[in-house]
């Protein structure tokens, strides 16, 4: 009954992570919520020193407890969710060994600094000395640090993932076939050898990635309402060519303006161009970005055209290309 109330109010996806995770211990948590509120209620409404004696081993108990049954929650859920998550954005497997140690390292810091807070233990002697030793540590370990730092920084910021083929300023180029947490492995295209490049010296090159870009011609109609001779031909192709030279995500330089003639009787003829523009981009956000900036341009070309007294209409939608960057 109570766990039908509480999976009516979640999202279908939030009902199978509880029925994953939170069922299997749903006992076990209202056997450690029921023994919380008594020591709760030896240490705030009794407060009898005699009772020290009973609450320290109590609340020692629950701690220990809590951080056994929150590891195994988050290990279900690590298990049933975020390992199926990490499969399909193909993360290293030490990535995730180590985020599953991180995670468990915090759950029982949080709850030694809750039991210390409740019992009044001095935790900043304890933070001090551990503080000192943590200096230490890391000037003993300071190339591994930054090795291991600059693993999480790729993590992060994905500027390439398992797969890609990349490019770097020494002239390595190859398809990633491994990101660890200390370093990078790439195996170089048309060698078959294998080049490790730390991860600290590798987020701070120029890092070419040639998987992750895009090329998508777009190519849009103009048809005129009579036929266009060579002088009208030749300034219609400087007023497209000089409306999207400076539109960030298009390259100019491969705008193509191609003018068909379209005889539909033999009084009656009329012209039809076609422009090719080349969008470039790394995302379907970015691609987004870019189409709404060439239809700007697309306004821009029309007016101008109308300007010189050149009437003609445009095609509904353009119609647009996927062309791979070569590699």
């Amino acid at each position: 009954m109570n766990e039908s109330i509480i999976t009516r109010f979640l999202s279908p996806q939030l009902q199978k992570i509880y029925e994953q995770v939170i069922t299997p211990y749903q006992k076990w948590l209202v056997f450690v919520l029921f023994l919380i509120v008594i020591d709760i209620f030896l240490l705030i409404v009794l407060q009898q020193n005699w009772l020290k004696y009973i609450e320290i081993p109590l609340g020692l108990s629950i701690a220990i407890m809590v951080g056994v049954l929150t590891s195994r929650l988050f290990d279900k859920f690590f298990n049933y969710y975020l390992l199926e998550l990490a499969i399909k954005q193909k993360m290293n497997g030490e990535i995730l060994v180590v985020s599953n140690i991180i995670a468990n390292g915090l759950i029982s810091l949080i709850i030694f600094c809750i039991f210390a807070q409740t019992h009044q233990i001095n935790l900043l002697g304890l933070v001090t000395s551990l503080g000192i030793g943590g200096v230490a540590l890391a000037f003993a370990a300071k190339q591994t640090l930054q090795q291991l730092l600059g693993g999480i920084v790729i993590y992060i910021d994905r500027p390439f993932v398992v797969d890609d083929y990349i490019g770097l300023p020494d002239g390595t180029f190859g398809r990633v076939e491994s990101i660890g947490l200390r370093s990078t492995k790439i195996r170089n295209s048309g060698k078959g050898t294998v080049t490790i490049v730390p991860n600290d010296s590798l987020i701070e090159l120029n890092i070419e990635n040639f998987t992750g870009g895009r090329k998508v011609v777009s190519l849009i109609y103009l048809k005129f309402y009579q036929k266009i001779n060579e002088n009208e031909r030749a300034l219609i192709r400087q007023v497209i060519l000089e409306s999207t030279k400076d539109l960030f995500g298009i390259d100019s330089r491969n705008t193509e303006v191609n003018f068909k003639d379209i005889y539909q009787d033999e009084k009656t003829n009329t012209t039809q161009a076609q422009i090719s523009f080349f969008i470039l981009g790394a995302g379907d956000i970015g691609m987004d970005m870019r189409h709404q900036l060439l239809d700007i341009a697309k306004q821009k070309i029309t007016m101008q055209l109308q300007g010189f007294g050149i009437n003609f209409e445009v095609a509904d939608e353009a119609v647009n290309i996927d062309a791979p960057i070569t590699i």
